[in-house]
């Protein structure tokens, strides 16, 4: 069964966040007519209902009041919920009626995890895809590179494609992108995680621009001067959601036989920063010195 664009009429989103709102923006450029229906679980709280019930409308999509009410008559359902959220949006969307939808598992977890989740999607009638998404979503929004696998793959793909994404195939089953993802993340994720800690000595010690110039000198081109303070400001706005990634890394590298000892180790951190509710884009996203004294200043209030 193959999805071509001309039967592509309505996509749902499960999970409202950055990544379904980037992706939603970019398709609704690419073409005006597409029915977008979204909902995310906060919508089911007093406190958060009224700002995400916004959300939708400043969006443009149709907001639901339940999954099983956003993936009636979908053919694509997009899952974008947070890590440790992804397998009880899974269970949620499969009590639903699928028939045939598209159910495009974007979220950072574990291949066991996909691997679960599929079963289920499936098993309800639904053709499950492990996608992983391998950049930021912004800027390039839908166009955002990301890896499909399992039976589904080549489906999604050609869906994808009519749709205007970038796609490319992970041989393999459900699992084999997420593996590719998961384990890059070590890098990507422990990376900001290192520089976090490195530009804080750095700061405290008086010696930042002497450190920027030495790494640098280590790696030419690298850009540590613009990229440390993105850094930084990454793990500020979305350390919570990087935490939970973190830890369906570790259990991606536990469960290939190995200790996940710098995974870990990355989950403290960036769950701390993420914890302190800064507003790097107050402080000033930019602004290496700034930020690094705004964190520093909630390390020490939580610590008091």
């Amino acid at each position: 069964m193959t999805t071509a664009r001309h039967d592509i009429t309505t996509i749902a989103f499960i999970g409202f966040g950055e990544a379904a709102r980037a992706i939603g923006k970019g398709l609704q450029s690419e073409d005006g007519s597409l029915l977008l229906r979204a909902y995310d679980i906060k919508t089911d709280r007093e406190m958060t209902a009224p700002s995400m019930r916004a959300d939708y409308a400043a969006a443009g999509v149709a907001g639901a009041e339940s999954a099983a009410e956003a993936v009636a008559g979908a053919d694509i359902v997009f899952s974008t919920v947070t890590a440790d959220q992804a397998g009880a949006a899974a269970e949620t969307v499969a009590a639903a009626k699928l028939n045939g939808a598209l159910f495009l598992d974007c979220n950072s977890c574990a291949p066991e995890v996909k691997r679960a989740s599929a079963a289920r999607i499936d098993a309800a009638g639904g053709r499950y895809v492990d996608v992983a998404v391998m950049a930021p979503v912004h800027p390039r929004l839908h166009r955002t590179p990301c890896l499909l696998s399992g039976d589904h793959a080549q489906d999604a793909g050609a869906a994808m494609r009519a749709l205007g994404m970038d796609v490319q195939l992970a041989e393999g089953p459900v699992g084999a992108a997420s593996t590719r993802k998961m384990v890059r993340s070590i890098m990507i994720k422990g990376l900001e995680a290192l520089t976090v800690e490195c530009m804080l000595a750095a700061r405290k010690a008086g010696i930042e621009d002497d450190i920027l110039a030495s790494l640098e000198s280590s790696f030419p081109g690298f850009g540590w001067a613009e990229r440390a303070p993105y850094m930084l400001e990454r793990v500020m706005t979305h350390g919570i959601r990087r935490a939970a990634e973190m830890r369906e890394v570790a259990r991606t590298v536990e469960d290939l036989g190995l200790a996940a000892p710098m995974a870990k180790a990355t989950v403290m951190l960036q769950q701390e920063i993420g914890e302190l509710g800064l507003d790097a884009e107050e402080i000033g996203a930019a602004d290496l010195a700034a930020l690094t004294d705004a964190i520093m200043a909630g390390l020490a209030r939580r610590r008091a």
